[in-house]
């Protein structure tokens, strides 16, 4: 009777935060469903909220850190006073005005570097600025910043906690908010974001959210079109065949990230996938195609347990290190595969 009550008080709060609005409302926040710290959208919007650190790559040489505004640089022997974004063209302008120059961009110091995630760090000199550099270089395919959406603050996220049973609501006003919002989030906390909200693409249109599919459909557009987001060109079929890979994430109504524990998955390049953790090892089928502009990867396994992974699984994103594939029918599944770290491979 205790854990019917529980349970019962569990489902009572979860109408009133997350109904307790107009009809309208109601019906469109049955459809949207809530996330956790640990959903793929909650991961993606805290990417969009990192800080844009690609804009001065002709100056710091990384896109997980931006020099901040305002410093002074001199290049090419023209001293330029960098005091906002407009005068990242003036740098450009210099480097492409001649063939015949060595376009050494010489920063003046001490300047402040801001990381991807708004930590700052002074740095007084030459010597701990290439140190950091180096540093960040050393971690090619971290999943970095998603360029090109911008989202229109200020928006309003409800959460429930399920350890304390308690809900409230929480208004956003910008990026930094929205980024230390979802890393403050625990494992108790679920989320529901409140629509519509209106975000603007690199081509500056608005466009208004109405639904989380929505938000990840139009993340999506900005990871394959937004020049910023395209930095290195990698391709499929050599990244997926090169080592061996594991699942960090499997969600197919629920997370069953679990069932795959211990496996090890190794595509070769004659279009078999041999999946092993140790004591049971199966080889399956694996190809990749392109449908309609977008990577498809096409699971074929017998078993009851790795066939449940036999989805048309279309490509997210992907770096040597982690690929990211989503399957939308009447609901929408996850699969990750993430570079085992005992793989023999040249960046590890």
């Amino acid at each position: 009777m205790f854990l019917l009550k529980k349970y019962l008080s569990i489902a009572v709060l979860m109408f009133l935060l997350f109904s307790c609005q107009s009809e309208t409302d109601e019906q469109n926040d049955n459809a949207q469903g809530t996330i956790t710290s640990v959903s793929p959208l909650t991961t993606y919007l805290q990417r969009v909220a990192m800080v844009k650190t690609v804009q001065d790559n002709m100056i710091d040489g990384s896109s997980y850190c931006t020099i901040k505004l305002p410093y002074t640089i001199t290049v090419n022997n023209e001293q330029i006073a960098v005091n906002s974004t407009s005068d990242y063209q003036k740098v450009i302008d210099n480097i492409n005005a001649s063939t015949y120059d060595d376009d050494i961009v010489k920063i003046d110091f001490p300047v402040t570097m801001v990381y991807y995630n708004y930590i700052e760090k002074f740095i007084p000199n030459q010597a701990d600025f290439d140190s950091l550099i180096d540093y960040w270089n050393s971690y090619p395919d971290l999943l970095s910043k998603i360029n090109g959406l911008n989202i229109n603050y200020p928006i309003t996220i409800n959460t429930y906690n399920s350890a304390s049973q308690i809900g409230s609501s929480q208004t956003i006003i910008s990026d930094q908010a929205f980024f230390n919002f979802i890393k403050n989030l625990n494992d108790s906390q679920y989320i529901s974001l409140k629509y519509p909200i209106a975000i603007a693409d690199y081509n500056g249109q608005t466009k208004a959210i109405t639904n989380n599919l929505e938000f990840e459909n139009a993340i999506k557009y900005a990871i394959d079109y937004c020049p910023e987001n395209n930095i290195v060109t990698l391709d499929f079929t050599q990244t997926i065949t090169n080592g061996s890979w594991e699942i960090p994430y499997f969600f197919d109504g629920s997370v069953k990230t679990s069932n795959y524990s211990g496996y090890s998955f190794v595509f070769k390049s004659d279009k078999t996938v041999v999946a092993s953790n140790g004591t049971v090892t199966e080889t399956g089928q694996w190809e990749s195609t392109i449908q309609y502009g977008v990577g498809e990867l096409k699971l074929n396994f017998t078993s009851q347990l790795l066939g449940k992974l036999n989805f048309n699984w279309k490509l997210f994103e992907f770096t040597n290190s982690q690929i990211r594939l989503r399957y939308t029918g009447t609901t929408t599944s996850y699969l990750y595969f993430q570079k085992r770290a005992n793989s023999s491979l040249s960046y590890y």
